[in-house]
């Protein structure tokens, strides 16, 4: 029904910077709210940044300033820009989306498979 790809994590030192990308495809009619969580090793999944289908955005506080949560509807792809990276930001970043289908008539959310950010110090 609908995927979400992943792309762009990776290993990275301290102070360095990555950008991940998220592409939705399938049967989708409209996209409201995208963005990006995180889960390091131990600990429960958290909220990094979102946006939505309107531009609005919203940061965990332990990324702002830092990271630059954007998206591109026509191409229905959501993307962060993470700059002056910590080894706190290790971590599995995970895409999420809030799709409707042609289908549906309710929004439901959808999960990327995971890319892997490792921050060295």
């Amino acid at each position: 029904q609908v995927q979400l790809v992943e792309s762009g994590g990776g290993l990275v030192q301290a102070g360095g910077s990555l950008r991940l990308s998220c592409a939705a495809s399938g049967s989708i009619a409209s996209i409201n709210a995208m963005g990006w969580y995180r889960q390091a090793p131990g600990k429960q999944r958290e909220l990094v940044a979102t946006v939505t289908s309107g531009g609005n955005t919203n940061y965990a506080d332990s990324v702002k300033g830092r990271f630059t949560v954007s998206r591109d509807n026509a191409k229905n792809t959501v993307y962060l820009q993470m700059n002056s990276l910590k080894p706190e930001d290790t971590a599995v970043y995970y895409c999420n989306a809030e799709v409707l289908l042609f289908s549906t008539i309710v929004y439901r959310n959808y999960w990327g498979q995971g890319t892997q950010v490792t921050v060295s110090s």
